[in-house]
């Protein structure tokens, strides 16, 4: 049995959890999450507390235990609090601006790069350069930050791009430095 499975998950004041079967649905004040489990996986609610179980003896049914507890976790954190992850534009004239669903990011190309905003994901910015993404999905959250990351990740010569914020980038020493 997975130790992170065993855990318990305690729903805070407005959060419902409902479960029918192979179905976990969660509200809360900031949305709604749904999620299909596994057959062998088993969830429950009790006094406010959700419990994940694994009822096959599988490999792969107790590797799933600590996976379902962990995704049942997120949703009810989500729809309570949401998730935010901050991304941080270093450089000469790297800079972004939302219009509408659309981020706008000047990233040294010759041109803007234009992202479009998925459903569910909240875009604002900070001085300019500080970019906070956030919504109730952490997949979600997480995987939207990586695709603006992605267009232009942190150099290791003069630590120039897009970073997460608090990320450290280890910088490399130029062809003159080897002299």
């Amino acid at each position: 049995m997975s130790r992170k499975g065993r855990m318990p998950i305690p729903v805070p004041k407005g959060v419902e959890v409902v479960i029918k079967e192979d179905h976990v649905s969660v509200k809360g004040p900031k949305g709604a999450l749904n999620r299909t489990v596994v057959e062998g996986v088993k969830v429950a609610l009790a006094d406010g507390i959700v419990t994940v179980t694994v009822t096959g003896q599988t490999r792969t049914h107790k590797a799933l235990h600590g996976l379902y507890r962990a995704l049942v976790a997120n949703m009810v954190q989500g729809v309570a609090e949401g998730f935010t992850r901050t991304l941080e534009l270093v450089g000469v004239g790297y800079r972004a601006t939302v219009q509408g669903r659309i981020i706008d990011l000047t990233l040294g190309f010759s041109h803007p790069t234009r992202v479009p905003i998925p459903q569910g994901i909240d875009v604002t910015i900070e001085k300019g350069t500080a970019v906070m993404v956030s919504g109730i999905d952490k997949q979600q959250v997480g995987q939207f930050a990586a695709q603006v990351r992605s267009l232009r990740p942190p150099e290791p010569y003069q630590g120039k791009g897009v970073r997460y914020r608090g990320e450290r980038v280890r910088k490399k020493a130029g062809k003159t430095a080897k002299k």
